[in-house]
């Protein structure tokens, strides 16, 4: 296998790496909605969102969750409460190592970004809330290129907004199938266990494997 160059940027994939999904769970309670369909609407979400990088986009990160919210519950939620929920999506809380991670990228030199799913507004938002955004030089976001991660637009699309060549950008992420479209469109691999515990078998290992985001960045920085 050969050696993984050393990376000039990172880019960090934002729900679920940066900020934990699970604190939205108490929204789904308030709604009267069983929070064993929380992880079901993540399901779906994700299912739709991958149809889409399929298909080339056509829809914002905002309506596919509330498309998928509306799904798993027959069409009986209020809209109230789908805002609610919705709206949480941009309080959410940080990982405690999180800062730490942003920082060492940052203090080593290397440009430092934001590359999720999600739509622009909520992602600013949650990164002026938590104080990251002191910590990237960048938000950067799908609704651009009007594509969906894992397809390679949008990580192509990342390392050109950083005027650098693919194979220079490394992704941190918590997702298997993120790693595979990162891998695939000629990026540098970090992985994260702390959403999947094991490395799905189906995609080829990342070049960096850690238990939480200091350890992978770590892992990303003795690449230098």
């Amino acid at each position: 296998m050969t050696a993984a160059p050393s990376p000039a940027a990172l880019a960090f994939d934002v729900y679920d790496t940066l900020f934990p999904l699970a604190p939205l769970e108490w929204r789904f309670r308030a709604a009267g909605i069983p929070r064993v369909l929380m992880t079901r609407w993540s399901d779906h979400l994700l299912r739709d969102a991958f149809a889409l990088a399929l298909l080339g986009g056509g829809h914002t990160f905002e309506e596919v969750a509330r498309g998928a919210l509306r799904d798993i519950t027959g069409h009986q939620i209020a809209p109230a409460a789908e805002d609610t929920i919705i709206e949480g999506m941009s309080e959410l809380t940080e990982r405690r190592e999180a800062p730490a991670a942003l920082a060492a990228a940052r203090e080593a030199g290397l440009k430092v970004v934001t590359l999720g799913n999600g739509d622009d507004g909520p992602t600013h938002a949650l990164m002026a809330r938590s104080g990251l955004d002191a910590l990237v030089d960048g938000v950067l976001s799908c609704a651009a290129p009007h594509s969906w991660k894992p397809s390679a637009t949008p990580y192509l699309a990342a390392a050109e907004a950083l005027k650098i060549d693919p194979d220079r950008l490394a992704l941190v992420t918590a997702h298997g199938w993120d790693v595979a479209g990162g891998a695939r469109a000629g990026l540098v691999t970090g992985w994260s266990a702390q959403l999947e515990g094991r490395f799905p078998s189906v995609f080829t290992p990342p070049d960096v494997t850690g238990r939480d985001l200091v350890e992978v960045v770590d892992g990303l920085l003795a690449l230098k």
